[in-house]
């Protein structure tokens, strides 16, 4: 359960960086946030403590 928390975060603060800094990334930087939280989602961030 902790890494749902402390992952989501930490994704969405670089992916922001990463669009302030370069904006045209936007469409690419969502798309792989949007994966990597579906990720976590379907596959529950207690089976990454095991």
């Amino acid at each position: 359960m902790n890494i749902h928390l402390s992952l989501a975060p930490l994704v969405s603060l670089i992916a922001g960086i990463l669009i302030l800094v370069m904006p045209r990334l936007l469409n690419y930087i969502v798309a792989i946030y949007l994966i990597v939280i579906g990720l976590i989602g379907l596959f529950g961030s207690g089976n990454f403590m095991h």
